[in-house]
């Protein structure tokens, strides 16, 4: 679909869209692309049927040009602004994936470690074959081939949940929150963590 085309169909609902630059082809996670006859756009809109100042709203595009193999993936469907399907990662390979990222991060993102608890709290299994091939592309464990099953995971895990300072987690991660999850991100500490571990299976 070319941008012509896209503008006109963001057009017919509503909304105006401008297109910007940002081409970056040396790196295997392309951001903010919406492919045309150049690989780098980003996509900006902004309703134009309200009146006075428009607040811009900016979605930015990430493309994985080298994604590591054995992810899974399953059909969902939706029904606006037509019925419609696409295919997603299903949520033991996303889960996996946001253990590569607790795993190889170089630095804590407290939202990480909000999602964490968001899959270990809906008994979410983890794609281990997808995550052997994250680590075994980018990280500490780049290129050794590392056998990774549930018991690697879990004691990855357990040493990273036992080093992480909890404070410095907690303020990065309370500006994201909603004021009536606040209590219980004060909760957040290492045996919080630890008990959530012990829920993956």
């Amino acid at each position: 679909m070319s941008v012509k085309m896209i503008q006109d169909r963001v057009d017919s609902y509503g909304y105006n869209i401008e297109i910007a630059d940002r081409s970056n082809t040396d790196i295997a996670v392309q951001k903010a692309f919406l492919k045309d006859d150049s690989i780098g756009k980003v996509v900006r809109l902004r309703r134009s049927a309200r009146s006075g100042p428009l607040r811009k709203i900016r979605i930015r595009i990430e493309i994985d040009t080298n994604p590591p193999d054995g992810s899974g993936f399953e059909v969902k469907y939706v029904d606006f602004p037509f019925v419609s399907s696409v295919t997603v990662q299903d949520k033991a390979s996303l889960f996996a994936g946001k253990v590569h990222a607790l795993l190889c991060r170089k630095y804590v993102k407290g939202r990480d470690w909000y999602d964490f608890l968001w899959y270990t709290s809906q008994g979410s299994r983890i794609n281990c074959r997808f995550l052997a091939s994250a680590i075994d592309q980018q990280g500490p464990w780049q290129g050794r081939n590392i056998e990774v099953d549930l018991d690697w995971c879990t004691g990855q895990l357990r040493d990273k949940i036992t080093s992480i300072d909890w404070t410095a987690a907690k303020k990065d991660v309370r500006r994201f929150v909603k004021a009536s999850e606040l209590p219980s991100v004060d909760l957040w500490r290492t045996d919080l963590f630890l008990a959530q571990l012990g829920k993956m299976k």
